[in-house]
């Protein structure tokens, strides 16, 4: 009789229980493979924790969070966590991905992007969040390359080299996965890494892809819109955008919600090809974050040092949120509030309704990692040498 993966996890984790009393590192690879077996509701598994990219986490946090942990890396954090069961994966710009104990903030792994022990030798860095399956965590790097890396013991499966730099998260669809890249191609891969197509735009994409039903969407520097039928690999729809995008987008049904390098926020009915509207603050200056977008509010930190809340259905104004420097971080909401870090040393917890400040953290640098909220825990990243992750609970 064939024995399934489900079946070879459990052995696996009876066999590390018999040690895990006595073997600390045996406990946390325990963690890992009894963490893989459970997709949760409460986890922040990718960018913006849900393939539609909306930024909502469906977990909860306390109402005045504690910082519970800090862990440091040489050259800082730009990209946002993973948090899975009772582990964090972090992707530093010094070129490793570190899977940590959610709880303690302790190292149970890392995975260095080159596989030459000598850590004088340039890694390339991780400018992407991860994106986390039951067994394989798939990540990009700045040189190119596509990791897949084994989730319970941070060793490498197996790469995929594109020929620029992947700044997006990989999106995964029905048993494929979807990898944009610098070099202008969105590839379909295989769970392998064996490549299935690929659909070349004119510039860099720097996008994660959101994926709503068979289609996704694709936009960077070409200053296009594009739709993709995941099934074909064909174009369903190419909208000039009129702006070049660092920001992804978050879907819902037929519409796309994103922050445009020109400064504006837009509503796209990608179905049609058409603007919904396009909201321009009162100082238009780049949106580089991406949007969190719950069923009312459309929010976005920009260059202007402002959060924006915008009506979905209309594009008016709700609230602004001053800071006192430009937000390159991602927002997340969680219950009825929105945290979002901002430049000038501070995390921040707004309320969703008022705009109101209802918390706030003094970091003493810069926040502009993107903000993962999963499984009770909010973690956030400085993007500077020495650079600290910063875990609240």
């Amino acid at each position: 009789m064939r024995t399934t993966r489900r079946q070879i996890l459990r052995l696996l984790w009876a066999s590390l229980a018999a040690v895990a009393a006595t073997n600390r590192g045996s406990r946390f690879l325990l963690a890992a493979v009894e963490d893989s077996e459970v997709a949760r509701d409460v986890s922040w598994p990718s960018f913006r924790a849900t393939p539609d990219q909306r930024g909502v986490s469906r977990s909860t946090l306390a109402e005045q969070p504690e910082l519970k942990w800090e862990f440091v890396s040489k050259d800082g954090w730009v990209a946002g966590s993973a948090i899975v069961g009772s582990c964090v994966y972090a992707p530093a710009l010094a070129g490793y991905l570190h899977c940590l104990d959610l709880k303690t903030g302790e190292e149970v792994w890392k995975y260095r992007s080159i596989e030459d022990p000598d850590p004088g030798k340039f890694a390339p860095g991780f400018k992407a969040a991860p994106l986390v399956t039951a067994d394989t965590i798939y990540i990009g790097d700045e040189d190119g390359v596509l990791h897949a890396i084994d989730r319970t013991n941070g060793q490498r499966r197996w790469i995929f080299t594109s020929d620029a730099e992947i700044a997006g998260c990989v999106a995964e669809f029905e048993d494929k996965l979807l990898l944009a890249s610098h070099d202008s191609f969105l590839y379909c891969l295989n769970q392998d890494g064996s490549e299935v197509w690929k659909f070349q735009t004119n510039d860099r994409i720097n996008c994660s892809p959101a994926i709503a039903g068979a289609f996704t969407f694709l936009a960077g520097c070409d200053e296009h819109l594009r739709v993709i039928d995941l099934q074909t690999g064909k174009e369903f729809r190419d909208m000039p955008l009129e702006s070049f995008l660092i920001a992804s987008p978050a879907v819902v049904g037929d519409l796309l919600y994103v922050g445009t390098h020109v400064g504006e926020i837009v509503c796209v009915d990608w179905r049609k090809g058409e603007f919904v509207w396009r909201y321009e603050p009162a100082r238009k200056m780049p949106f580089h974050a991406s949007p969190a977008v719950t069923d009312d509010l459309v929010i976005v930190g920009g260059h202007d040092k402002n959060v924006h809340a915008v009506d979905c259905a209309t594009g008016q104004s709700k609230w602004t949120f001053p800071t006192r420097a430009r937000i390159e971080c991602s927002a997340a909401v969680v219950d009825r509030r929105v945290f979002v870090g901002s430049g000038d040393k501070n995390l921040y917890g707004i309320d969703l309704e008022t705009g109101k400040e209802v918390w706030k953290y003094n970091a003493g640098r810069p926040i502009n990692g993107g903000i993962a909220i999963g499984e009770g825990f909010l973690i956030c990243g400085e993007d500077q040498q020495n650079g600290r992750l910063l875990c609240f609970g």
